[in-house]
């Protein structure tokens, strides 16, 4: 985005002098005074969750038990933030969501560290040579890969090597929304909108809020110029559509229903959206039928708002049943929705799959949903955060003990399930997949 890179310009240019900038980059707070420790408090490698189970009380004991070790470890030193080698993870005592964070770090021989993002470890940092003995484990590769990710999946190891000789200041760009994390070191992109996975839980998708932390492993390590901008819906929605956007073609042109079947007069367009009117419904759905696809639509909810997307829709019929399934679309936070079935809920292959929940937008803000097809599974990505992974044709228990005759099919149209809620569309995209 344009407006990062004059920001990104002043850090690097900081580095290869060697000197301090002290200035706020606009638009960005700074975490680190260059004076103490205000901001922050101590907490080791310790499981997000069981610190969530612990009474009030008991956690303030175990943050401040954390806290006196932190200051044993960590001091200020001319405006660096200087650990050494030793004690637990100095951590924000804000928790955050999207972010941009910028940082400047210099470190020592056979030390390495990393960065906790929502309490997660961690984009890695290295000592990337040969004489640190780590080799084996990926160091060879450079630094700001995700390393706790599966070793198979992308962002586990960076793209390239891009750290600098000992005795300089190295600087991360590191960007996150839901899960999708992009990293530049020294000005070249380590990872590209990688999913910084649960390592806490790999059945669950990545915490929606958490603390920055700044881990310490085996050797001094330096930091300074500390900055982080929290990134709103809108920004965040244009850097998830943006990423492989030339690989998805338009269904709907944004003024007319031009490419679109069914009872469209229960529809309207208004502001270049897709809106489904009070008390109406019916299922919409495009001419075009698709086989494996990656669907990816923006919907805001009104309050209590209900509606679904249909997956290959035969064209007639309820959704949930005649096609391959329908995603709920919903605000799960209504009351009147409280006491619904798991497999109701917004993002669930309704009736047969149930999608992790708490990844929605406030209401009034726009959702970005992807829905990835491929035979029988199907993914659901949530505002950057995979909420859904499943097999179809592996289900056997059904909401009702009901059975979807439609779950097994291959092909169909894309559409709109309306429930009578002014549910409104915009950006419908889809990227065909070609079917193995």
């Amino acid at each position: 985005m344009i407006r990062y890179i004059p920001l990104l310009c002043l850090t690097l240019l900081a580095s290869s002098r060697g000197d301090s900038v002290t200035s706020v980059p606009n638009g960005f707070s700074s975490l680190f005074n260059g004076k103490d420790l205000s901001g922050w408090h101590g907490m080791p490698h310790y499981n997000p969750y069981e610190l969530d189970k612990l009474s009030t009380d008991d956690r303030q004991k175990k943050i401040e038990t954390w806290t006196t070790d932190a200051r044993k470890h960590w001091t200020v030193q001319a405006g660096e933030l200087v650990n050494d080698g030793k004690g637990v993870y100095l951590t924000t005592d804000k928790e955050f969501s999207d972010i941009e964070l910028l940082l400047e770090y210099k470190t020592v021989a056979k030390a390495d560290s990393g960065i906790y993002l929502r309490a997660t470890p961690q984009v890695q940092i290295w000592d990337t040579t040969k004489e640190g003995g780590k080799w084996d484990r990926g160091a060879d590769k450079g630094s700001g890969g995700l390393f706790n990710n599966d070793k198979s999946s992308p962002g586990r190891d960076p793209l390239v090597h891009a750290d600098k000789p000992f005795g300089e200041w190295n600087s991360f760009r590191i960007i996150q929304v839901g899960e999708r994390t992009t990293v530049y070191l020294n000005g070249k992109k380590v990872v590209d909108h990688a999913r910084l996975e649960n390592f806490w839980d790999r059945k669950r998708p990545l915490r929606r809020t958490g603390p920055i932390q700044l881990q310490t492993h085996g050797g001094e390590i330096r930091w300074r110029n500390i900055f982080v901008r929290e990134i709103p819906a809108e920004e965040a929605n244009e850097i998830l559509r943006k990423h492989g956007s030339d690989e998805f073609k338009d269904l709907f042109n944004g003024k007319d229903f031009t490419g679109w079947a069914g009872p469209l007069d229960n529809y309207e367009i208004k502001n270049g959206a897709i809106v489904c009117k009070p008390k109406k419904g019916g299922n919409i759905h495009t001419q075009e039928e698709f086989s494996d696809f990656v669907a990816r639509v923006e919907y805001q909810l009104p309050p209590g708002g209900n509606n679904g997307l249909a997956i290959r829709y035969p064209g007639t019929g309820q959704p949930s049943q005649v096609a391959m399934c329908e995603i709920q679309i919903l605000d799960d936070d209504a009351t009147k929705y409280k006491k619904l079935d798991a497999r109701q809920y917004n993002g669930s292959v309704y009736g047969m799959i149930p999608a992790q929940r708490g990844y929605l937008r406030p209401l009034g803000e726009w959702n970005l949903m992807d829905v990835t097809v491929r035979g029988h599974l199907i993914q659901v990505e949530l505002n950057g955060t995979r909420i859904l992974d499943g097999d179809i044709s592996k289900v056997t228990a059904f909401m009702g003990g009901k059975e979807n005759p439609g779950r097994l099919r291959t092909k169909g149209y894309f559409g709109f399930a309306g429930h009578n809620d002014p549910v409104a569309f915009r950006l419908v995209r889809i990227k065909p997949l070609l079917t193995k």
